[in-house]
């Protein structure tokens, strides 16, 4: 028996998914940061996929985050 096809309108400008929206879901980092550490320690394909996604964070750990970046601890 040959498959149904159906044909659906192309979605209108409008209902398209703006990207820059405002997020969806909100959640905090101490809960989001241990299960993102353990899916990039034990290697889980599907964190790849979300690698070039942007994030919101506050200015004030911004601020403390570019200032660990160019932390050097003394040997």
């Amino acid at each position: 028996m040959p498959a149904h096809l159906r044909v659906y309108p192309a979605p209108d400008d409008a209902d398209a998914s703006d990207e820059s929206a405002e997020p969806a879901v909100r959640i905090r980092l101490g809960d989001l940061l241990p299960l993102v550490a353990m899916a990039q320690r034990q290697h889980f394909i599907w964190l790849q996929d979300f690698l070039d996604d942007e994030v919101r964070i506050s200015g004030d750990l911004h601020d403390v985050l570019m200032a660990f970046r160019s932390y050097k601890p003394s040997a």
